[in-house]
């Protein structure tokens, strides 16, 4: 958006810079606010302004970045993608192998437990359905 606004330029890192920081306060509304009153200097920059606008004001209850980071949580999505490839794809998408669909999810959540350190509750549980339905 900065970059439509005012070019590559000085003036649309710092704008970008001051907006991040902002963000990371938790000034979503000073952000908008300043997008509000910002005139725009082409119809690209335009269109650009009104799309992070409608972005930031949809996902304002999703930007709580500085209490996310205290919070020792990744605010970017690859740290997601990459446990997914790792968990999902290395596991079903190997050569020759193909899966019912229930029992692939069946696996996932099998892995998913691993990595996640629930293993063994998750293991407690079937154990004790299938103790329930012998009974």
């Amino acid at each position: 958006m900065a970059r439509a606004h005012y070019g590559p330029s000085v003036q649309a890192v710092e704008g970008v810079e001051a907006t991040m920081t902002q963000l990371y306060l938790g000034k979503v509304s000073i952000v908008l606010g300043g997008l509000r009153h910002m005139r725009a200097q082409s119809d690209e920059a335009e269109k650009a302004m009104a799309t992070c606008w409608d972005y930031l004001n949809e996902h304002r209850k999703r930007t709580h970045y500085r209490q996310l980071r205290r919070g020792g949580y990744p605010l970017g999505s690859g740290g997601i993608e990459s446990s997914n490839k790792f968990i999902c794809h290395v596991r079903l998408k190997r050569s020759g192998a193909w899966w019912y669909e229930a029992n692939s999810n069946h696996m996932l959540a099998l892995r998913c437990a691993k990595y996640n350190g629930t293993l063994d509750q998750v293991f407690g549980r079937y154990q004790e359905r299938m103790r329930e339905t012998s009974e």
